[in-house]
């Protein structure tokens, strides 16, 4: 007997979009994500759809990339005529394991399918030990424009708490790296909250990240997810749980050391020094617009209607070669439902959340988080305060009744 389906409605075998949606696309802005599920190792904290040597018995990385045009050609068919691709993100599991020729050949099939703006941002992902001097001149030639690096902590206990493999000093030797590879644009990610990490550890990865010279920081509260082997070790009673009290000191260091560097929050979780060097992707997804999600367990949204790829790589390279959508089921956002993300994600904008998309309650309900202290109203707009961004959560919520 067949399995359950998954949830959501079915997904055309030609992938064939509703006309609606094709008539809208890229009203607010078109992408590219495309996944990469390669990693050497798994990270004890990841729940990502990603695969280590071992968990895809045969399975190889190197034709990868060929299946990966086989779905941008069938994005081509189903969308026909599309706007040029504002941004790419090539994320994963680590993208930089596959070679820099298949990077640079996926790049310029999403540049013969749809053509890039002249101005596109180009992300990719990497580890810091999956990356040389050398590759990091490729992948900016070959069109590359931002590089986003894992670098989660410096200190030694926190980075194996974390099952990285990097040693504490390397992520910010690959920043350097990459700009002088030429990359004006790079990321480092940092994590906060592990258990045993110190406020000290947590200030020398703040210290160590600015002294790099990048441009845009990401800092994210550590979140223990159901299945992985951190879950695993708390359940145990080996790792203690995260503090929530902790986090909230973590974030508010973060704020202090990032802001006295120059750099300035545009979402509640990353600080650019500069407006050119905001995620450009990222923004794309806060603010509602479109991308074509590539690579097995991949997300896309086009014109309202949100699908995702089946997640195993060998059931999604089997459905394109048979010439058939990789989708494994999709849904039609309503007007309630496009609402609902609209005020969530924008709420977390520097830029703010327009009052006038809010009912009178949601009014109501944002001018009590303003005498709160939680929400500045300004010109219409809602913005969140330094508190308020400790709870963002909770003043979504109130806003949304």
């Amino acid at each position: 007997m067949p399995g359950p389906l998954p949830d959501g409605e079915a997904v055309p075998s030609d992938g064939a979009l509703p006309d609606s949606a094709l008539r809208a696309v890229g009203a607010r802005g078109f992408g590219v994500y495309v996944h990469v599920p390669f990693c050497t190792s798994r990270c004890g904290y990841c729940d990502f759809n990603t695969y280590a040597p071992g968990d895809l018995p045969g399975w190889r990385t190197d034709g990868y990339a060929d299946t990966v045009l086989a779905e941008l050609e069938l994005a081509a068919r189903t969308l026909g005529t599309a706007p040029a691709v504002d941004t790419v993100f090539v994320g994963g599991g680590t993208p930089t394991l596959l070679p820099t020729d298949d990077l640079a050949r996926i790049l310029e099939a999403i540049d013969k399918t749809w053509g890039l703006a002249p101005d596109a941002e180009v992300t990719t992902e990497a580890n810091p030990e999956s990356v040389t001097p050398e590759s990091l001149r490729a992948l900016r030639a070959a069109g590359y424009t931002r590089i986003s690096l894992g670098m989660q902590s410096v200190a030694p206990g926190v980075l194996r708490v974390l099952d990285r493999k990097h040693s504490p000093g390397r992520a910010a030797q690959a920043a350097t790296e990459a700009r002088a590879a030429g990359f004006d644009h790079v990321n480092l990610d940092l994590i906060y909250g592990t258990p045993g990490e110190t406020a000290d550890d947590f200030a020398a990865s703040l210290a160590t990240a600015i002294g790099a010279g990048v441009d845009h920081v990401s800092a994210y509260a550590l979140i223990v997810e159901d299945g992985t082997r951190l879950a695993t070790r708390i359940r145990r009673g080996e790792l203690s749980q995260p503090s929530d009290d902790v986090a909230a000191d973590r974030y508010l260091a973060a704020e202090a050391a990032l802001s006295a560097a120059g750099f300035g929050w545009y979402e509640v979780s990353n600080w650019a020094t500069t407006a050119a060097g905001r995620c450009r992707h990222n923004l794309l997804y806060w603010t509602g617009g479109d991308w074509w999600g590539v690579g097995p367990g991949a997300h896309s949204h086009v014109g309202g209607v949100r699908w995702w790829n089946v997640k195993h790589p060998a059931g999604y390279a089997q459905r394109l070669a048979e010439g058939h959508s990789p989708g494994a089921g999709r849904e039609m956002l309503t007007a309630q439902d496009q609402h609902t993300e609209d005020v969530m994600l924008r709420l977390r904008l520097a830029s703010g959340l327009p009052l006038d998309v809010l009912d009178p309650a949601g009014r109501l309900a944002a001018e009590r988080a303003q005498a709160d202290g939680l929400l500045e109203l300004d010109g219409g707009v809602a913005v969140l305060t330094l508190r308020g961004r400790l709870l963002a959560d909770a003043v979504v919520r109130d806003l949304l009744g």
